[in-house]
């Protein structure tokens, strides 16, 4: 068995945390819980003055700190979400091909269950296919975490998409480390 490093972006709040929680326990969490490398602003006092924990301009430069030895990124957006689907060619992919080039991207719409939901209007397969090819991508899958419809097809192409050779590829595992901030006051 190997172990790849596979490294998940996109906007907040497009179910980067559901697909990933949705994969490994079978159950869709219930509360949307920002977690890596979202907005947590806080001032403290140290000594008489005031420190700002990092907010996003300093996620912004953290960020690319995991991203050393990657081997597969999964960038996704919201198929309900236009902001999010422009960001990957205006901020995620620019900052993969700056900080990992060469490295494989998959690109993962998310949330396809509202695609039947009269509520929201949805992006169409052939938009995601169009910035797959603009992108270059290896690959575009549409998911749902709710749903878990093409979950293990998003995490098995992530495995075979890694650049290993197709011996390794048999006994390949794809292994996911999630880190999470967790947002704290502070007082002295």
């Amino acid at each position: 068995m190997q172990d790849i490093k596979c490294v998940i972006v996109g906007d907040g709040a497009v179910g980067k945390t559901c697909l990933l929680i949705s994969y490994t326990t079978n159950d869709f969490p219930k509360d949307y819980i920002p977690t890596v490398f979202n907005n947590y602003n806080a001032t403290v006092m140290v000594d008489n003055k005031q420190i700002n924990l990092a907010g996003q301009e300093d996620y912004d430069r953290l960020r690319p700190l995991s991203y050393p030895q990657t081997q597969v990124f999964l960038v996704c957006f919201s198929l309900i979400s236009e902001d999010s689907y422009s960001n990957v060619t205006e901020k995620w992919v620019p900052e993969i091909s700056h900080h990992a080039p060469g490295v494989p991207i998959i690109l993962v719409g998310t949330k396809a269950d509202l695609r039947n939901d009269t509520k929201h209007k949805c992006m169409q397969n052939e938009m995601g296919e169009k910035l797959k090819k603009d992108i270059g991508a290896v690959k575009y899958i549409e998911c749902s975490a709710l749903t878990q419809d093409n979950l293990k097809d998003v995490f098995d192409s992530a495995g075979s998409n890694c650049g290993t050779k197709q011996k390794e590829k048999q006994s390949m595992q794809c292994v996911v480390n999630i880190i999470f901030f967790k947002k704290f006051q502070l007082s002295f």
